[in-house]
């Protein structure tokens, strides 16, 4: 009889389990539906939003200053670096918005050269910080091979330690057969060393070229022609000559005083080396020469600025490449930024675009 009732109870122990599991995975099933449902439906009324804006004109490169991630930690008393692992979240899920919009260039300020006055425990956790989400772009479910992204690291990577700078060169060349989108990450990058940098690099490139120049044979200085004035005078009295004209003792002085100063300058010009159609060439540098050695030479001027923070400060970042651009400053801290924020940004964009696009001709 005893042996029966511990069946019996056995039995009812066994049913109930069953049942509660029963229970949770048909309760899992419906959250899943449900989320699924929800997300669907969030994808949907995005798109539609896309839609909408893209009746007007779209930026075709944005810039992120992403300021605020240690106060973030701060208010919300989050450890040390919290603050940092929260905004690359939204960071992630910005990129996504702009992509999905149709933006082809998104630049973001990651570290500044000035960041590396710091304290070196906190350089180093940002160091190890960006070698792990650096690794992480390579993966193959990464927002980076999902919408097709190049990816450039930008500034002087030289002040960069080996680990991280081989990562970055290793992620470069990883997408370099990507061409949907451009991303480029600012690190170890001022604005100041970037414009010194282009400086340099053309006034090296024109060196190089004054010196083949000179193999050449091709004088350097200041262009030597014959004006097209004096030419005309001499044609006439040629043609003058030639008619039979008479002139005078003194016309005859001057004519034969203008011939030899053209013998004169014709004689000099040839020593130089610049007779026969060859003339001199003025050593310059031109402005397309420093927009070509730029860094950011390879991405078109930025369209809209970010810095969240409701910070107005550039901060060293792009001064050369904002001067027609939007700048918005939402008051949120970098990991609160949201859809909502990109939204306003570009609207206040394409509110100003016939005033950016009147400057643009007018340069």
């Amino acid at each position: 009889m005893d042996v029966q009732v511990s069946n019996s109870s056995f039995t009812l122990q066994k049913s109930t389990v069953f049942r509660l599991n029963s229970g949770k995975k048909m309760e899992n099933q419906s959250y899943s539906l449900v989320g699924r449902l929800c997300g669907s439906s969030i994808s949907y009324m995005r798109k539609f939003l896309f839609d909408v804006l893209s009746v007007g004109p779209i930026p075709n490169h944005i810039a992120f200053i992403l300021d605020g991630n240690r106060r973030y930690a701060r208010k919300w008393k989050l450890g040390e670096g919290m603050g940092h692992r929260a905004g690359f979240l939204s960071l992630v899920s910005l990129m996504k918005y702009c992509y999905e919009l149709g933006i082809k260039y998104i630049t973001i300020y990651a570290f500044s050269i000035d960041n590396f006055r710091r304290k070196p425990h906190e350089v180093k956790y940002l160091m190890d910080l960006m070698l792990e989400k650096i690794e992480g772009m390579l993966k193959e479910e990464s927002i980076v091979n999902q919408y097709g992204v190049r990816v450039y690291f930008i500034g002087n990577l030289k002040l960069l330690n080996d680990t991280v700078r081989n990562a970055a060169e290793k992620a470069m060349k990883a997408t370099a057969k990507n061409n949907r989108s451009i991303l480029l990450i600012c690190v170890a990058y001022t604005s100041t060393d970037e414009i010194v940098h282009a400086a340099q690099e053309s006034c090296e490139q024109l060196c190089d070229e004054m010196q083949a120049l000179k193999l050449n044979g091709t004088r350097l200085g200041k262009v030597s022609e014959i004006t097209e004035e004096k030419e005309e005078k001499l044609e006439e009295k040629k043609q003058g000559e030639a008619n039979g004209e008479k002139q005078d003792d003194d016309s005859k002085g001057k004519h034969e005083e203008t011939s030899n100063e053209k013998l004169e300058e014709k004689s000099e010009e040839k020593q130089n080396g610049i007779g026969n159609g060859m003339k001199e060439v003025q050593p310059i540098i031109k402005l397309s020469d420093i927009e070509r050695n730029m860094y950011m030479g390879l991405a078109p001027d930025v369209d809209i600025l970010v810095r969240t923070s409701g910070e107005t400060r550039l901060s060293n970042f792009l001064l050369w490449q904002t001067w027609n651009g939007l700048l918005y400053s939402p008051k949120a801290l970098w990991p609160e930024i949201s859809l909502e924020h990109l939204v306003w940004a570009i609207l206040n964009f394409q509110r100003a675009h016939p005033l950016f696009e009147k400057r643009k001709k007018q340069f």
